[in-house]
């Protein structure tokens, strides 16, 4: 199997049929399978499926509304094709563009080619305005730097889908997940249509969930195989500066003078306790790491490729 495109559904009965007829349409030159994930959707959405599937349709049904992270997971995981692509299930992404991505991410030798929804059909105040403002803080924080993190429309190579690692809420940020294992990413302008049938299922209140997974995200990309780094020189600092206010409060009371009740004692205090805790963090954190690797015999690097001469050799003798 070439390709597997991975679609999650919660409640999109009447996008159904249109949805395989677009992607069928749009991938006839290909060996493909379509993955339907539907994740517990409460209208007709599993019976148009069973209804309009073909023999290149399966259906994912979950026993409960788990979120998307979760969905596109269960997807990645039954997909078998060489090349896996994600989409949504609400015919806002057009897989017309997948051709385009799929050759490109061949031909250049990506690991993932990510679509950047050029021109939104959607509303500007609650859709538009608020993923700007999230795709720059994410760039800037994670120094990932595509367009659009809030695009589904991804194309993957199956080793890097399949690596990922999809938790929580985490599926706006596969592109910082797959540069965590050492992926490459490029993104490519691609068509987006507005909502045709059915309700969005997107709203502000979501904002604290990414910025929640946004600083776990950077706590990922920059201490996930060293954790001591960052609670450690915290543990330090914190020390040093309880340890400084306290050698100053000593000084004072051996001079005579009364330092009970100063805030200054609290905050000293405080500080001391605050650094040994964090101390005590980053070697608990490092030592889960160190299971969490060990364990199941995981590396805390990814070789992408093994060159020797002599495979060369054989490459040129066959020539």
């Amino acid at each position: 199997m070439e390709l597997s495109v991975v679609v999650t559904l919660y409640n999109e009965e009447e996008n159904i049929q249109p949805l395989l007829k677009a992607i069928n349409s749009a991938l006839v030159k290909y060996k493909y399978e379509v993955i339907l994930v539907d994740d517990g959707s409460t209208d007709r959405t599993v019976a148009e499926v069973k209804q309009h599937a073909d023999h290149r349709v399966k259906l994912v049904i979950l026993n409960n509304n788990y979120g998307q992270t979760a969905a596109m997971a269960s997807g990645i995981a039954t997909a078998t094709g060489d090349y896996i692509v994600t989409m949504d299930g609400d015919l806002q992404n057009d897989p017309t563009d997948i051709p385009f991505m799929l050759e490109k991410l061949k031909a250049e030798h990506w690991d993932i080619v990510a679509g950047n929804r050029k021109n939104r059909k959607d509303g500007a105040l609650l859709r538009k305005i608020p993923s700007k403002i999230a795709n720059r803080l994410i760039r800037n924080l994670t120094g990932v730097t595509i367009r659009d993190y809030g695009c589904t429309l991804k194309v993957f190579r199956k080793e890097t889908a399949k690596h990922l690692g999809l938790y929580g809420e985490l599926h706006r940020f596969i592109p910082i997940l797959a540069v965590m294992e050492g992926g490459r990413i490029v993104d490519v302008d691609v068509k987006h249509h507005a909502r045709q049938f059915g309700t969005s299922k997107y709203g502000l209140g979501r904002t604290f969930k990414v910025m929640s997974d946004l600083l776990l995200m950077v706590f990922f990309k920059k201490y996930f195989r060293r954790p001591i780094h960052f609670f450690g020189p915290l543990g330090i600092v914190c020390f040093m500066l309880g340890s400084a206010i306290s050698l100053y409060l000593l000084v004072l009371k051996i001079l005579g003078n009364d330092i009970w009740g100063r805030p200054i004692l609290i905050l000293g205090i405080t500080l001391i306790l605050a650094g040994i805790q964090f101390l005590t963090f980053g070697l608990i954190a490092e030592l889960i790491m160190r299971v969490y690797y060990e364990s199941q015999h995981k590396t805390t690097y990814t070789i992408r490729e093994i060159f020797t001469k002599s495979e060369a050799f054989e490459l040129e003798t066959a020539h």
